[in-house]
């Protein structure tokens, strides 16, 4: 998660396939859609990155 920056988080090309494990990858489907409905144009880095370790959590 170090190596990817949050509000890029979106607009990535999503997997195939979701991998369905406890914390779930950067491009699973999941996370990039939870990212996408979220409004992260006036959010902080730190909201970011809040935001991107709740989508990742499932």
């Amino acid at each position: 998660m170090g190596n990817v920056d949050a509000a890029k988080v979106g607009s990535l090309k999503p997997k195939k396939k979701c991998c369905k494990s406890s914390t779930r990858c950067v491009r699973c489907p999941v996370v990039i859609h939870r990212m996408r409905k979220l409004d992260t144009s006036d959010m902080t880095k730190k909201e970011l990155s809040k935001a991107l370790k709740k989508a990742r959590a499932a």
